[in-house]
């Protein structure tokens, strides 16, 4: 079957699951994926088809996305600030909001001349942490998650996009310090559990949701740690920068100045959701 035809009925399969655009994009994503082929490739060779066993591989595709299955965690990969990132199961899928809050740290410190110490608190696929060192040849970056099989992933992907990390396991919960940085990031859990009835099924029933929830009883409980652990770890100079709840911006800000910080700036995403805080005890 050619691949133009085929690719007409796997839109018209997910067309009660999925809309158009997003199908065709699954389309292309796994056509480079699996036959390492563009758009462009269709284009300029219509007559280019599919055989038998390509059918097949197609059509458990088609049936794991009628499942809600996520694309990434399909084709085990996922492109993050320019980047390629193997995900799976055990780790988060990469967002764009989360690439807005490498960007903010990525503007901040590029034009930095000397050393730059930062920690990546929960970093799962790696991915804040590794375009951190990818784009700032003076930092030198740690990274740490509780989970050790997202651990393995991120080495991977530090790996496969050669860059030098530092990693560790540990529940950030359970810290008493962190040593000394000028930059510590984090994306911890923020989503609560009243929340979840917004969650897409692709998201609910396959991310790991030791990554994703927290109780409704005490939904920034991540902040306050990290909080209190960065006001004490960082720099004189030193910034926090975190991903937050789109919701609870002015309650983590609070959290965040009770912790000891004098210094804050709250960000919206491209959508103009309360996304990211930067924070510091001194700015000068």
């Amino acid at each position: 079957m050619r691949i133009n035809t085929y690719k007409n009925l796997f839109i018209a399969a997910l067309a009660n699951t999925y809309d158009a655009m997003e199908a065709e994009s699954f389309f292309y994503l796994a056509l480079e994926n699996r036959h390492q082929l563009k758009r462009i490739d269709v284009a300029l060779h219509p007559e280019v088809e599919f055989n038998y066993k390509d059918l097949a591989v197609w059509n458990q595709l088609l049936d794991d996305l009628l499942l809600h299955k996520p694309i990434q965690y399909l084709l085990g990969e996922t492109e993050f600030y320019g980047l390629p990132f193997e995900v799976n199961s055990s780790t988060l899928i990469p967002r764009p909001e989360t690439e807005e809050l490498v960007k903010l740290i990525i503007d901040q410190y590029q034009y930095n001349t000397k050393p730059i110490r930062i920690l990546d608190i929960g970093t799962g696929s790696g991915c804040i942490a590794i375009s951190l060192a990818k784009n700032l040849p003076n930092a030198k970056v740690t990274a740490l998650d509780v989970s050790a099989e997202a651990l393995a992933v991120a080495k991977r992907n530090a790996k496969k996009n050669k860059v030098e990390i530092t990693f560790l396991q540990q529940d950030i919960l359970l810290a008493e310090s962190l040593g000394a940085y000028d930059c510590i990031v984090s994306n911890p859990p923020y989503v609560r559990e009243l929340e979840k009835v917004e969650i897409k099924p692709n998201v609910l029933d396959y991310e790991p949701h030791l990554a994703l929830f927290v109780s409704d009883d005490d939904p920034l409980l991540f902040y306050k740690k990290i909080g209190a652990l960065a006001k004490r770890s960082l720099c004189p100079k030193g910034w926090l920068f975190l991903e937050i709840n789109q919701y609870l911006g002015t309650e983590t800000g609070g959290v965040l100045l009770k912790s000891g910080f004098k210094y804050l700036e709250l960000y919206t995403d491209i959508y103009g959701n309360q996304r990211m805080i930067r924070c510091c005890v001194n700015k000068e």
